[in-house]
């Protein structure tokens, strides 16, 4: 490894982590100031891309530990739950509710379900965004063993794999 390399896998890893500090910010302040969970997912998605231009998939499948279409739905769920639940106790859809509490060491703390609900949302682009730099860094890279376990994780058991000869078939 060169030097120069040395450097750019030094910097890019420092930069994730202010950059997935960022979006903790955005995250946090999003209910109250331009921000969300939208735009904070978004941005701990470049990180992800940083990792994979300076250090190569290995890396970034080591880093992502998680199967991020399993974040996604996680995602998806926590945010639709946030919007579901009043209706269940006879309130409007996506009624939110507040709380004030004063902690000893953090003083006036204002929390609210717009916070949950943006939280689902940072997930559910995380995980979506994840899963295509993945599924496009494996194209890239020609991972034949990548597309064997996807289509076994994700496919039916009783899907068969098209191939260019059924298209050809049925074609008119």
């Amino acid at each position: 490894m060169t030097s120069s390399q040395l450097i750019i896998r030094t910097i890019a890893r420092i930069l994730c982590f202010f950059i997935n500090t960022f979006a903790v910010y955005l995250l946090l302040q999003g209910h109250n100031n331009p921000g969300g969970g939208f735009i904070a997912g978004l941005v701990s998605s470049i990180s992800i891309v940083l990792l994979y231009m300076s250090l190569g998939l290995a890396e970034v499948k080591r880093v992502i530990r998680f199967d991020p279409v399993f974040v996604a739905v996680m995602g998806l769920i926590l945010a639709y739950g946030t919007a579901i639940a009043p209706t269940l106790l006879d309130f409007d859809f996506l009624k939110h509710s507040f709380a004030h509490w004063h902690l000893p060491l953090l003083g006036d703390v204002h929390v609210g379900t717009p916070m949950i609900f943006d939280f689902g949302v940072y997930l559910a682009v995380v995980g979506v965004t994840c899963k295509i730099i993945l599924t496009f860094a494996y194209l890239v890279y020609e991972k034949k063993e990548f597309f064997l376990e996807e289509t076994l994780v994700y496919s039916s058991k009783t899907d068969e794999p098209a191939s260019s000869d059924s298209f050809e078939k049925e074609a008119p």
